[in-house]
């Protein structure tokens, strides 16, 4: 059986502290139930849900409020990943017959929570270091300078595209034109990562229905979702931190769906901060070894280039809401693959693949990482 997203829809992206978790949550269920342009609100079985900092029930109090009730409702954190890994186990209800329609709801409240970075957890031997995910991406950053596999300016380059991008997402939390130097010149977080090199806090909220059955012209397929947790990070791998756990989970994508990286039309991925867009374009295999701080400088990777990679601005620029982000992606996968983006539209877009990456646990290659394949309705087209 095949699974189906047949509504999206998401709340804006930003520092929003005056709504509640719920509140968030409500604005996209309730853009996702329009979306189905149905009489009256669609028969869910189940909702699965992706959140990292939420309080004990939070999941069951926001879908709650939408008249959601006497259904299961399973609430899923793993990292940044953790809306993927609901859609992920969606699918899998889906295809399986346990289920025939559910919400995949992604939701955070961040920006109350920290002033700063998020808190390294204590319980880990790398948090008690201090070492935090900046200074962790800083690193791999680093070891890339330091092997000529990037520049300084093809890092920037990133952000630069990212924020362009953005110009055209009206719900993302910031947009700008900017050039390399600006980038480059905006304060220093983690040498060599600059702030506007780094996503920012968020909250946010995104809300997809999936079904076994299409709709027609709108829905779109879900032809993959791979989901892996990282082995450990020691050294026997040659990779830096992240690499292998995004390449063994694309390659599983790939054989799943049937298809090669060169099939896919456009990307959003884990762009927590500039390195680590360019570190997972080439563990997906979108673009050889050494090759990705290229395409970004170049253009490739831009809006208009071959393969766009966050044409939604990416978590460098729509935001970063932990449990959100993957229900988010996927939003975007949703409404590019039905032609619906606006001003940020990838021409022709077919097949999109998307991919979130949870970290923060000691020891590990990523603790969490799922790659979801999406396609477009070509028999309803």
């Amino acid at each position: 059986m095949t699974a189906w997203i047949t509504a999206a829809g998401t709340s804006q992206f930003g520092k929003q502290r005056d709504k509640s978790i719920s509140e968030l949550a409500w604005t996209a269920i309730g853009e996702a139930f329009d979306d189905l342009d149905a009489t009256a609100p669609p028969r869910i079985d189940a909702v699965y849900v992706g959140n990292v900092f939420g309080e004990p029930g939070i999941a069951v109090r926001a879908v709650q409020g939408f008249g959601i009730t006497e259904v299961p409702v399973f609430c899923f954190e793993n990292a940044c990943a953790s809306g993927s890994v609901a859609l992920h186990e969606a699918r899998i209800a889906i295809e399986t017959g346990r289920f025939e329609q559910v919400l995949v709801l992604g939701i955070e409240a961040m920006t109350g929570l920290f002033t700063g970075p998020i808190s390294p957890q204590q319980s880990d031997a790398e948090g008690r270091s201090g070492l935090a995910m900046p200074a962790l991406y800083a690193m791999s950053a680093s070891r890339w300078l330091a092997e000529d596999r990037v520049t300084v300016d093809q890092l920037a380059a990133v952000s630069v595209k990212n924020h362009a991008h953005a110009l055209f997402n009206p719900r993302a939390q910031y947009s700008g034109s900017y050039d390399i130097a600006q980038v480059l010149a905006s304060p220093m977080i983690s040498d060599p990562l600059t702030l506007l090199q780094c996503s920012p806090l968020s909250d946010g909220a995104a809300a997809v229905v999936v079904s076994a059955h299409s709709t027609g012209a709108q829905s779109v397929k879900i032809s993959a979702t791979e989901h892996r947790s990282g082995k450990a990070w020691d050294h026997r791998s040659d990779a830096v931190w992240g690499y292998d756990i995004v390449r063994a989970t694309a390659t599983a994508a790939y054989d799943a769906a049937a298809i090669s990286p060169t099939d896919v039309d456009f990307a959003e991925i884990h762009d927590a901060f500039t390195i680590g867009e360019l570190v997972t374009t080439e563990a997906l295999r979108l673009a050889p070894e050494g090759a990705a701080g290229r395409y970004a400088l170049g253009g490739t990777t831009a809006l208009g280039g071959s393969l766009p990679i966050n044409p939604s601005g990416g978590l460098l620029s729509r935001g970063h809401p932990l449990g959100a982000t993957g229900v988010a992606q996927a939003v975007e996968a949703v409404w590019q693959l039905r032609g619906d983006a606006g001003g940020r539209q990838v021409d022709g877009a077919r097949r999109a693949l998307t991919e979130t990456m949870g970290g923060g646990v000691s020891g590990s290659d990523g603790n969490s990482c799922v790659v979801s394949i999406f396609e477009r309705n070509e028999d309803a087209a």
